[in-house]
């Protein structure tokens, strides 16, 4: 099998190269201009990884700071997950998975289901907006009520019914007339850079009120169901404070709501925890997951209790949901394959050690930095919030100028938040200390190299 041992970057040209230059050109000529942004700096085309470690078209080697949008959480081509697809593929590419189920259907979901909760069931899906849509349809068949309440900053995903309850302008207002109109939403509490325990406990019970605020007020009556990420990951690496989520729980519990938690991206160990809602002991009544179980394949799952999935009418040869490439053969086994590596490398307590370690080195070094408002974290999933000191540059711009000028250097990152202006960090949970250790280093010269610029 191939060493999955991860390397430090290594430049030997131009970065983007000619190749990536070659393909930007050609992919501008067949793709939606809106897909996919292309300038002369930006982007470069990959083909090939390992562990932490991603090749572009001209030979650049790079560490993915970003585990792919936080997908490949064993890390890039693991070799046991890459041998699970092949083996699966070469007995059974595709199968009929709600009329003659591959075996590996069921192995994931019983899998899945033990992760959630006794007696839980499960149904999967291809996308973390597909899983999404999945609660919400759940959630409407078992209360009879058409209406949500959602967060600011929350990011579900693009589709019509997840969109209704995802929070950015940009992305709903060309649709927002074709949208679920009995949204509520409710502010995401965002704790200050330091607070005290007795502190965060008054934010999360300002917020809880704010919340039971909306739901007394006007369409409240409409709302079936809460539905929340315990930590926002690309609302901005948004962490609220201890003892929201088990609020929110106890909240629904009283009212009658069901409580919809979306750990599509915290799921698996990103945070520290199997997923982010056992910090407090949360047993949600659906939870959408998908990305850091995935190993690279297009799999997701949204899990619920026996009572909540019980709303949904038995099969009778039809089935009210579903599609095509509900369970896949080989994402099937490129998730088992994912969950056998998380659990046996244990590297949910993994990431909650490193990324504590990486996190007090990371605000260490931006306090030399007067562009850095913020560095916070939980587990490996960290974001550096950035602000021009004289407000002369949006912070937007400043994370594209650290993006660009990183990926330079051999580092790849991604921007978050609704402005733009946090560097997300979320490493494959395999990564090295001393790539982290380096990568401090690394940022502490793009971070400089930024300022400068405003100079």
């Amino acid at each position: 099998m191939k060493e999955l041992r991860s390397r430090p970057p290594h430049v030997a040209g131009a970065v983007p190269g000619a190749r990536s230059a070659a393909l930007a050109a050609r992919l501008s000529a067949v793709e939606s201009r809106n897909v996919t942004y292309l300038s002369p700096d930006f982007p470069v085309f990959w083909e090939r990884g390992l562990g932490s470690n991603v090749w572009d078209v001209d030979g650049n080697r790079y560490v993915d700071l970003t585990a792919a949008f936080g997908v490949v959480s064993a890390g890039h081509s693991h070799p046991a997950i890459i041998e699970a697809i092949g083996t699966q593929v070469a007995t059974l590419a595709h199968g009929m998975g709600d009329v003659h189920p591959p075996a590996a259907k069921v192995e994931l979901l019983e899998r899945l289901v033990a992760i959630a909760s006794p007696g839980a069931r499960a149904v999967l899906a291809t996308s973390g907006s597909a899983a999404v849509e999945i609660a919400l349809k759940t959630a409407t068949l078992y209360t009879g009520r058409p209406g949500f309440l959602a967060f600011s900053g929350a990011y579900h995903g693009l589709t019509y019914g997840a969109l209704a309850v995802t929070d950015r302008e940009l992305f709903r207002r060309p649709f927002e007339a074709q949208l679920n109109p009995y949204v509520l939403r409710a502010a995401y509490p965002k704790p200050p850079r330091a607070v005290a325990e007795a502190e965060e406990a008054a934010l999360s019970s300002e917020a809880l009120c704010g919340v039971a605020v909306l739901l007394d007020g006007p369409g409240g009556d409409r709302v079936g169901a809460i539905i929340v990420e315990p930590a926002q990951g690309r609302g901005g690496q948004i962490f609220p404070p201890s003892g929201f989520v088990a609020g929110l729980a106890d909240l629904c519990r009283e009212r009658g709501l069901l409580l919809i938690a979306d750990e599509i991206f915290t799921g698996f160990g990103r945070t520290g925890w199997p997923l982010a809602c056992d910090a407090e002991n949360v047993i949600p009544d659906l939870v959408c997951v998908g990305k850091g179980m995935s190993g690279g394949m297009p799999i997701s799952a949204c899990i619920g209790s026996s009572e909540a999935m019980a709303a949904w009418p038995e099969s009778a040869g039809e089935a009210v949901h579903t599609s095509t490439f509900l369970g896949h053969p080989a994402a099937c086994a490129a998730a088992l394959a994912t969950l056998q590596v998380i659990d046996e490398s244990d590297l949910a307590a993994r990431s909650g050690v490193e990324g504590t370690r990486w996190l007090e080195a990371l605000r260490e070094m931006t306090l030399r930095h007067p562009i850095v408002r913020e560095v916070r974290g939980r587990g490996l999933m960290i974001g550096i919030e950035l602000r021009d000191p004289e407000l002369r540059v949006p912070g937007r711009v400043l994370v594209g100028r650290a993006t660009v000028e990183a990926m330079r250097r051999g580092w790849i990152l991604l921007g978050a938040g609704p402005e733009g202006d946090v560097i997300s960090l979320s490493p494959p949970l395999t990564i090295e200390r001393e790539l982290l250790e380096l990568a401090v280093a690394a940022l502490d010269g793009v971070l400089g190299a930024v300022e400068a610029s405003l100079a």
